[in-house]
């Protein structure tokens, strides 16, 4: 099996499994546990695993907190600053392409009497700023824009954007849905002014079951209020009660460590092997067509159109060899909204697909990838 679809989730680097390992064996403690060795090594490991995914980022380890996932990242920040802020505002502002952990929860927010802008997408999927600029309001208290998206790879300008909202709306939070970008474009948090950031450890090789938010400090070093998801012991600052995922978070601490140390190299891979299968695609399918902005994406992760042909066929077809999908694991049985937004219809919706690399990916999984997709587009042909 050769693995195509690490933008649903990642496989865990060695290493990282075999720095988990000590923490489900002999290494218990629970870090919120005071005196003992036990729980001071735990406490120990959560902590330097905190810095790592700080130092990825270029942020205070201090305005880290760990969480699930990216989805409870998401819900935690959306529903946290609309029940804390709702007496300045009640207009929230996001875009239409968004993950469903942020479009729904958006949803959930107007049952309780919230306003929110959906922002149109031009036909690369990226959020311009002039739509953003025509959405602000003086009651806007949260702007959630994703960094990239996840079934086209499509960049957004998040520096831009958060720098726009920053300036002219200051009593407004910019938050960034950022699950598909860390560790594999630059995200510098000292440059960019956004006020929180979503991330999960299975995207970038890390475990599945932990994420991390990122919530920036404010003046004089004062911590940004927002209401908890959960209460409790008042771990995390009091942001997220809960006795932590050691385990998880030293994972997701490696993999973070690990992205740091071989970023350009990480980075540059896909590059050319993206480059690679764009070529060897445009050769077999001259009738192609790339969904997405051309340059300013992710690297690895490529969306396409083949004319005339049945995504979920072609799919099963070659299930027993590669793993590809339509889109988002999280709409899988939905046509993707993404691709509507950006102008394709019904038609080219069913004839695209969606292919995303990893570091593990070498040019001969894609030559024998072009190989069985030709052979199955011209078995299949509608």
């Amino acid at each position: 099996m050769i693995y195509l679809d690490n933008s649903a989730t990642t496989p865990i680097d060695p290493e990282v499994s075999k720095a988990m390992w000590p923490y489900l064996t002999e290494e218990y403690g629970n870090p919120s546990s005071k005196y003992y060795t036990l729980a001071e090594n735990a406490k120990r490991a959560v902590e330097e695993a905190r810095s790592h995914v700080a130092f990825l980022l270029f942020c205070d380890p201090d305005e880290i907190i760990f969480t699930s996932c990216a989805t409870e990242s998401n819900n935690f920040v959306l529903k946290g600053v609309a029940h804390f802020y709702k007496e300045k505002g009640k207009h929230i502002v996001t875009s239409k392409i968004e993950h469903k952990s942020v479009l729904e929860t958006c949803k959930f927010l107007e049952g309780e009497g919230f306003e929110v802008t959906y922002l149109d997408v031009d036909s690369f999927g990226q959020v311009q700023l002039e739509m953003l600029k025509k959405a602000m309001r003086e009651d806007t208290i949260l702007v959630s824009i994703m960094w990239g998206n996840n079934e086209t790879g499509t960049l957004n300008d998040i520096p831009a954007l958060s720098q726009y909202v920053k300036s002219h709306y200051p009593n407004a939070f910019f938050h960034t849905d950022a699950t598909q970008v860390v560790g594999k474009i630059e995200v510098d948090l000292s440059k960019t002014p956004v006020d929180f950031l979503s991330l999960s450890a299975h995207k970038l090789y890390g475990p599945k079951g932990i994420g991390a938010c990122f919530i920036r400090k404010q003046e004089l070093g004062l911590r940004t209020k927002i209401t908890p998801l959960l209460h409790g012991g008042n771990q995390e600052n009091g942001y997220r009660s809960g006795t932590l995922s050691v385990h998880n978070i030293v994972g997701l601490g490696k993999a973070a460590e690990l992205a740091k140390l071989n970023y350009k190299d990480q980075h540059q891979k896909l590059m050319e092997l993206e480059t690679y299968l764009v070529n060897k695609l445009k050769d077999l399918f001259p009738a192609i067509q790339f969904n997405g902005h051309p340059i300013d994406k992710i690297p690895g992760i490529l969306n396409f159109t083949i004319p005339n042909v049945s995504n979920e066929l072609i799919i099963r077809t070659l299930k027993d060899q590669f793993a590809i999908s339509t889109g988002s694991a999280c709409s899988i049985n939905e046509p993707s909204y993404v691709l509507k937004e950006m102008g394709l219809d019904a038609i080219q919706i069913r004839s695209s697909f969606r292919v995303s690399l990893n570091k593990y990916i070498s040019q001969e999984d894609i030559d024998r990838f072009c190989v069985c997709l030709d052979h199955a587009v011209k078995s299949l042909s509608i």
